[in-house]
């Protein structure tokens, strides 16, 4: 699993994408996320990794028409409006995105560019449609246009763990959060998503399960599960074990993160 202390996950509404997807043409946050955050970006930050990552997920209408969707993991947070314009990603990725504390390292930089890599939380107040991920998220690369292997197994996967996980009375969220209030979320309920590519195409199928923290008495709650060489002769497994069970499957096992950020190994 590569190492990251968050996922930016963008909800697109597509099941396919461009091989590098800041080449979308509705890519515009992709790609101001990367050039604040990337190599040479005022925000880069070598000890607080992101992942950007495009999702099936529809988003949430916007009332003015201009916004982005996405969840943030392991934050589990979903953001309905995030803007599409320079200034408001950058106001994005302040108030929900970079570190609520620097690494030690930094202590040797200067106090502007200290700031400048640290969480404003005060500009949260602009992002007032902001809710808590209280569903299991089922994540898998179906990639196509990077790897005909994920292309080919992520559909497959996805429509087999909508068929487990309702075999497990566990209902799947079919529509976007709303903007205007939270949805009423039956706990627990799940999405399952194709999601853009992730690293290791000789893995596929890979897949990412995230258990949301309000599954209280859940081994794995509010953890991420990286799983690769996933087949669909696995997922019933994956859904009794993990999913249900709170149990990781070793041989399966790409690695982990938790809520605060820490990597989890075997």
């Amino acid at each position: 699993m590569p190492a990251h202390a968050e996922q930016i996950l963008i909800s697109t509404g597509r099941d396919d994408w461009s091989s590098k997807i800041e080449d979308e043409p509705e890519g515009e946050v992709v790609r101001e996320i990367k050039k604040l955050l990337g190599r040479g970006g005022k925000m880069s930050d070598s000890y607080h990794n992101v992942m950007i990552t495009n999702s099936s997920f529809a988003p949430t209408p916007s009332a003015s028409g201009s916004g982005s969707s996405a969840f943030l993991f392991p934050s589990f947070k979903y953001i309905p409006d995030v803007p599409t314009s320079p200034s408001g990603v950058e106001t994005f990725l302040r108030a929900h995105v970079l570190p609520s504390k620097l690494h030690t390292a930094h202590s040797v930089l200067p106090p502007d560019l200290q700031r400048n890599l640290l969480r404003q939380p005060e500009l949260q107040s602009q992002f007032p449609a902001v809710r808590p991920v209280d569903e299991i998220l089922v994540l898998i690369c179906g990639h196509g246009s990077r790897d005909s292997r994920c292309g080919t197994l992520g559909p497959l996967l996805r429509d087999e763990f909508t068929d487990q996980l309702s075999a497990q009375s566990i209902p799947i969220m079919p529509s976007p959060p709303p903007a205007s209030a939270p949805d009423t979320i039956v706990s627990p309920s799940a999405r399952v998503g194709l999601i853009s590519h992730i690293g290791g195409h000789k893995f596929a199928g890979n897949v990412i399960i995230y258990i949301p923290p309000t599954m209280t008495g859940h081994a794995l709650a509010g953890k991420g599960i990286w799983y690769g060489r996933v087949g669909p002769e696995n997922v019933e497994g994956i859904v009794r074990e993990t999913i249900v069970g709170g149990k990781v499957i070793q041989n399966l096992f790409r690695g982990g993160i938790g809520k605060g950020g820490e990597v989890m190994r075997l």
